[in-house]
């Protein structure tokens, strides 16, 4: 859905991008930063946290990184004004033709601060609803519910100068559409941020016994501590089975204490190692990837990655998980918070291990069809109306037509 209201003479040559995670800058919307790039326009990246390896990272990029004053996370009402303000003058004195915001407080304060500004063109992607959204137990549903409630006026509110709102699954559509948080007809839905599928290369299983895997930051919700139950488990009847956990401390309340992570790899339960800027090690050393979220995710990269290289999957039906897994034939698909179900869904791989290669094959054809990363970016760029002047759907297909076959296993 391209913007109606962009054209050629309107197409804009300085686009400010905010987030309030730096890393992210590279790592998740590095493709897209080049891709804009490419069109020659001039990326303003806006961070809180730059140190001098993302700065870098976004400079090879050919973007401007800046530095802004925002909090990743928690509701702090007066630092959270300053920011406001500090963000609206900054876009005042810098007057980027567009605005695009990731990550709920940019998708909501940087909004703001566009309109406060006079920028007309904002866009905002909800790339999953995050702990505000996602079911709590006991205290913690009251304390989530008024969370949710703050959280969801403020998006309401933002979300009315913002022209295109992207969202990953259509539970999410439904949930802000259903709560009049946004108009149906800003909404565009894509199929998650996606990957490079030549960089993520088809790879074989290894040999030898079988290794689970799970990358993710080390929150409860993400299914962490259902992992490491299931592996106590499987361990426990198959000793020769591996679990390797990959994943940084998170501030959100829902993360695992420093304390708790270390026992489990001394105790040999899992093999846990901290954040890595580079994957592909890890999962060409694991037979199988796990990810029993039951977080409102937008839609894992990290599941898109072990299905471009070639890997089951294992997920539980949650919003944006169950996206990525056809059940039976690339992996199965559990309940949510169900240990049993998880560790029953692993030893079918260790009972059959030629489910292994199978549906690793099945796994990059779904890569391919649905997450390569350029033909997402296309129509995120045509619905912006930062498209090349061939036009969007010419963009598409020359993104399909030069990636989105390349390397396909025959199955």
């Amino acid at each position: 859905m391209p913007d109606p209201r962009s054209s050629a003479d309107d197409f804009p040559r300085t686009v400010a991008i905010v987030t309030s995670i730096a890393y992210s800058l590279a790592n998740f919307r590095g493709p897209l930063i080049s891709e804009m790039v490419a069109r020659g326009i001039r990326i303003l990246a806006l961070a809180p946290d730059y140190d001098e390896a993302t700065r870098a990272a976004v400079v090879r990029l050919g973007a401007e990184p800046i530095d802004i004053a925002l909090d990743r996370t928690g509701m702090h009402p007066l630092r959270d004004l300053k920011s406001l303000a500090g963000l609206t003058a900054l876009f005042r004195r810098l007057r980027p033709d567009a605005v695009f915001c990731y990550f709920a407080k940019p998708v909501i304060y940087g909004g703001l601060a566009a309109r406060f500004a006079g920028i007309g063109r904002c866009y905002g992607l909800i790339a999953g609803l995050g702990y505000a959204y996602t079911p709590g137990s006991g205290q913690q549903t009251l304390r989530r519910r008024l969370l949710r409630s703050i959280v969801s006026g403020l998006y309401r509110l933002a979300l009315r100068g913002h022209r295109r709102v992207f969202f990953q699954n259509d539970d999410d559509v439904a949930a802000f559409v259903d709560a009049g948080l946004v108009d149906r007809d800003k909404v565009v839905r894509i199929e998650g941020t996606g990957v490079d599928l030549d960089r993520l290369a088809f790879t074989a299983p290894p040999e030898g016994p079988i290794r689970f895997l799970l990358m993710a930051r080390l929150l409860r919700e993400k299914g962490i501590g259902e992992y490491v139950a299931a592996a106590r488990i499987v361990r426990a009847r198959h000793p020769e089975v591996g679990f390797d956990l990959l994943g940084g401390f998170d501030p959100n309340p829902g993360g695992f204490q420093h304390d708790e992570v270390i026992r489990w790899n001394a105790e040999g339960v899992v093999n846990w190692h901290d954040h890595v800027d580079d994957v592909r090690p890890w999962l060409a050393r694991c037979s199988v990837y796990v990810l029993p979220s039951y977080y409102r995710e937008g839609k894992p990269r990290s599941t898109q990655e072990a299905l471009a290289t070639g890997r089951p999957v294992i997920t539980t039906d949650a919003p944006g998980c169950r996206d990525t897994v056809v059940d039976g034939v690339n992996g199965f698909i559990v309940p949510a918070r169900d240990v049993d179900s998880l560790v029953a869904a692993m030893e079918r791989f260790i009972r059959d291990p030629g489910l292994i290669p199978t549906m690793g094959r099945a796994s990059r054809t779904l890569a391919e069809e649905r997450f390569d990363v350029h033909v997402i970016n296309a129509r995120m760029l045509a619905a912006m109306g930062m498209a090349t002047p061939s036009g969007p759907q010419t963009l598409v297909n020359q993104a399909v037509s030069d990636r989105g076959h390349a390397g396909r296993p025959a199955f």
